[in-house]
């Protein structure tokens, strides 16, 4: 049995191959390493390191294997919206290695963010989504997941049948009585697909692409976003998916109320975006509809997103966050 991720990385032969990679990448730059990197996160699904150098600190992201297409999908990014996503110092794809230069502090750490500050946010990414409709073939060639409309029922059975597999004392094992209400509502999934591929051609970005996906961050706040002169740059790709483009709603909405602010304020600066919602005729009660149909497949994509990202943890981490992935499958009926 391959060792955990958490593991992997936290050993000296580890640390040592990041480490020669990270001073070679930024020898080319004509940068050298001044101390040894600090570790500052390990997590099942990523690790963090900072490194000084005589240039200002780098930061390392390596990522597990659920998520090694972030470094290459990073890349691709700033390359084609260099406006929105920074280039990156380096990555190593195989391994799913990402250095990027210091940007100092995001936009959440730089202040409690208000409702201006996640109207950009989400004005920003409307605008990455509009920018990458056509690019659908060259994001997925990065590894990201196809995570559409069309293939949500077939990973609502996958996720449901892993879960309900597990033995009853593994944390992220269903209790018979939500295995079975999850069972019978299959069709709130059905239903959602259905309404989501039938706005083809009535919403601008989402009509455009809605029924085959957008880009979607999967972790979209103002604390991956760091703010630059004249606007912000997205980071921290590694829940990205191709999926309904109004799914990427979903986290924002969630932590814009948990933070007490109306999410009715901040909405409308997603649909304003040209090439969104704008003259398509698409009124509040549509949006309603699509919206609530782009929370159900979320629901299922995300505790997929879940499922997988665990795939590498160890027994301690999976009593920790083990269960993230039926929490997120219980919402398709209403859990």
């Amino acid at each position: 049995m391959a060792a955990a991720f958490s593991t992997t990385v936290t050993t000296s032969a580890w640390r040592a191959e990041v480490e020669e990679w990270v001073a070679a990448a930024v020898a080319e730059r004509g940068v050298r390493v001044t101390a040894a990197p600090e570790q500052t996160r390990v997590r099942p699904w990523s690790t963090q390191l900072v490194v000084p150098t005589d240039h200002g600190r780098f930061w390392v992201k390596a990522c597990c294997r659920a998520s090694v297409f972030e470094p290459e999908l990073h890349r691709l990014l700033a390359e084609l919206l260099p406006d929105a996503v920074d280039a990156p110092v380096a990555v190593e794809t195989r391994r799913g290695w990402l250095l990027t230069a210091d940007r100092g502090a995001t936009l959440g750490e730089a202040r409690t963010p208000g409702t201006p500050d996640w109207r950009d946010v989400l004005a920003l990414w409307a605008r990455v989504q509009h920018g990458l409709a056509t690019h659908r073939d060259e994001l997925l060639a990065t590894g990201l997941p196809d995570c559409s409309p069309a293939t949500v029922p077939g990973r609502f059975d996958d996720v449901l049948h892993a879960l309900t597999s597990l033995p009853d004392d593994h944390p992220a094992a269903l209790d018979q009585r939500t295995a079975v209400r999850l069972g019978r509502g299959r069709h709130f999934v059905e239903d959602a697909v259905a309404t989501l591929v039938g706005t083809v051609g009535t919403v601008g970005t989402v009509g455009t692409v809605g029924a085959v996906g957008a880009l979607q961050h999967g972790d979209l706040h103002p604390w991956n976003v760091f703010p630059v002169a004249g606007g912000l740059r997205v980071f921290d790709l590694g829940d990205a998916q191709w999926a309904h483009p109004l799914e990427s709603l979903e986290v924002p909405r969630a932590v814009v109320e948990d933070a007490g602010l109306q999410w009715g304020d901040v909405e409308g600066a997603y649909r304003d975006v040209p090439g969104v919602a704008d003259g398509a005729g698409v009124d509040d009660e549509a949006w309603r509809s699509l919206r609530a149909a782009a929370g159900v497949t979320h629901a299922v994509n995300r505790a997929w997103a879940w499922w997988r990202l665990l795939a590498e943890a160890t027994d301690d981490e999976w009593a920790e966050w083990g269960e993230a992935p039926g929490r997120h499958l219980s919402r398709v009926a209403g859990g």
